[in-house]
C-alpha cells in the first residue's frame, strides 16, 4: 500500500458505483482472485475519459475484460477499443463478459504475445492503457509510442510495485529483481525522454500518465 490504507478507503468511499454489469464482473473477478484495476484507478480512468473523449483506445492486458468494459461504458463518445491478452484461460472469460455487457461490437480482442502483436498494429490511438506483464513495459514502449497519437495519452498501471520500486536492489527478492530493474528503466525513460511529458502518481499501485511535448 503506497498511500495510507485508511485514507484510500475513505477516498474510495466517496466514489459512485459502476454500472450493474461492471459490479457483477468485478465481484466475480475478486472471488476468482483475478487482478483488476483498483477503485481509485477506476475513478481516475472515468475522469480521463471525460476529459479526453478518445475515439480509438488500445489496451495492453485484457485479463477478464473489466477495464475494457469500463472504458467502453464511460467514454462519452462511442469508441473502438483494441485489447491484447496472452493468458489463454482468461480470453474466453473476457469474450463472454464483452457479450454480457453488449460491447462486443466496440471491442476487438487480439490473442497472443503483445510484443509481437504491437509490431503488427498500425494507425494511431487517442488513448493507450498499459496493464500487462510489468517486466515487459519497457519492451512494449517503442511500439506503444509509435502507435500513440501526437495528442494522445498513455496510462501505465502498477508501476510502483507496492513501494518496492524505491528499495535497494539488494532488498528485492531475487525472483523479482528483473521486473524491478525493468520497471525502473521504464520509469526513467518516460521521465527523461525529451519528447515526452510524464507524471508519476501514487494512485492505486502507482500510475504514469504520459503525452508528447508540443
Amino acid at each position: 500500500m503506497i498511500v495510507d490504507e485508511r485514507l484510500t478507503t475513505y477516498i474510495n468511499s466517496l466514489g459512485s458505483s459502476n454500472t450493474e454489469i461492471l459490479d457483477i464482473i468485478e465481484k466475480e473477478a475478486l472471488q476468482s482472485f483475478v487482478p483488476i484495476i483498483r477503485k481509485e484507478m477506476q475513478s481516475f480512468l472515468k475522469l480521463l475519459l471525460q476529459m479526453k473523449r478518445p475515439k480509438r483506445i488500445l489496451e495492453v492486458g485484457t485479463a477478464v475484460g473489466f477495464s475494457t468494459i469500463l472504458m467502453a461504458e464511460y467514454d462519452p463518445v462511442k469508441c473502438d477499443i483494441t485489447t491484447i491478452e496472452n493468458y489463454e484461460k482468461r480470453i474466453p472469460i473476457a469474450k463472454e463478459n464483452f457479450k454480457r455487457a453488449k460491447k462486443e461490437e466496440q471491442i476487438t480482442l487480439l490473442e497472443g504475445d503483445a510484443t509481437e502483436i504491437l509490431k503488427q498494429l498500425d494507425g494511431k490511438f487517442d488513448m493507450i492503457f498499459m496493464d500487462a506483464a510489468k517486466g515487459q513495459y519497457i519492451n512494449f514502449l517503442p511500439d506503444v509510442l509509435r502507435l500513440l497519437d501526437k495528442d494522445g495519452v498513455l496510462i501505465s498501471d502498477n508501476v510502483l510495485q507496492d513501494g518496492d520500486i524505491i528499495e535497494s536492489h539488494f532488498m528485492i527478492d531475487r525472483r523479482n529483481r528483473t521486473i524491478y530493474k525493468r520497471m525502473r528503466s521504464y520509469l526513467y525513460e518516460l521521465t527523461h525522454n525529451e519528447k515526452l511529458v510524464t507524471s508519476v502518481m501514487p494512485i492505486g499501485d502507482g500510475i504514469t500518465v504520459t503525452t508528447f511535448k508540443t
